[in-house]
């Protein structure tokens, strides 16, 4: 069987498990010469992946949700060489519909709800909630049937579990507002205060306690300088996108922001 140099790739990885597992498939599809799909992942988790296969020239891989715009995402693995089509990339959708008029779920209910069942998170991505009228989840195939079967209520609302097909999902476009800041330096702290509308010493100490991540990767130094194109988020305020950077004619720096919440 095909081995690739797992210690030497999980040296410093913040996931770990997930990405030992991800060698274990791209393993099966070099051996194979197939392609081979991952469950659902998180976008750190996506960003470390992508990053560990982007040094091996051997493996391609690829991503896909179930929509344009999906955060948690499958991972397609293949041999270089042979082709990986998107669209081809397992993903269902589920309508989960019910009466919530006088019993409101939230994203946590219906997510608690499907990990109830006995399946594990990786086989659910997106869960799109619809107010009243329930939520769509996009899910891997496989647990269509066992869905439908054993997801019988949300709280106390009886509930039916319908495939559709991807034009039927009620995907809402993200909101964005965009931001002109000019900051004295590109340190994480002074861009994310601006972006985020938090006071300098509420963004350092969010940054120190680990609630804030910088292209998906948990920083703890408030003094970490951005650049053009990086993503900032931080836990329940949203994420920022960092763009064009220029510099004043008094030498500091002009910073165009795209915050989505």
């Amino acid at each position: 069987m095909a081995t690739l140099p797992r210690e030497d790739l999980l040296k410093r990885a913040e996931h770990r498990d997930t990405l030992a597992r991800l060698i274990d498939l791209a393993e099966i599809a070099l051996r194979d010469w197939s392609v081979v799909y991952s469950d659902f992942l998180s976008p750190p988790e996506i960003a470390e992946a992508q990053t560990l296969f982007g040094r091996l020239v051997e493996v391609d891989c690829a991503v896909w949700g179930g929509y344009a715009q999906a955060e948690r995402q499958r991972l397609a693995i293949a041999r270089e060489g042979i082709p990986i089509e998107v669209a081809d990339i397992p993903v269902t959708g589920i309508d989960i519909r019910g009466n919530f008029l006088f019993d409101a779920a939230t994203h946590r209910d219906y997510l608690g709800a499907l990990v109830g069942t006995g399946i594990v998170r990786g086989k659910v991505g997106d869960i799109l909630v619809l107010g009243d009228r329930g939520a769509q989840a996009l899910i891997v195939p496989e647990m269509t049937e066992f869905l439908q079967m054993e997801l019988k209520n949300i709280r106390s609302v009886p509930v039916q579990v319908v495939v559709i097909p991807a034009t039927e999902l009620r995907v809402r476009p993200p909101q964005t507002k965009e931001i002109t800041t000019v900051e004295a330096s590109l340190r994480i702290d002074a861009i994310g205060s601006a972006g985020l509308g938090l006071s300098r010493n509420k963004m350092a100490e969010a940054i120190e306690s680990g609630e804030v991540t910088l292209n998906w990767k948990t920083v703890t130094q408030a003094s970490k300088s951005v650049q053009t194109g990086d993503r900032i988020s931080m836990r329940g305020k949203g994420r920022l996108e960092v763009g064009e950077i220029d510099t004043t004619k008094k030498g500091r720096y002009r910073v165009q922001l795209v915050r989505f919440q």
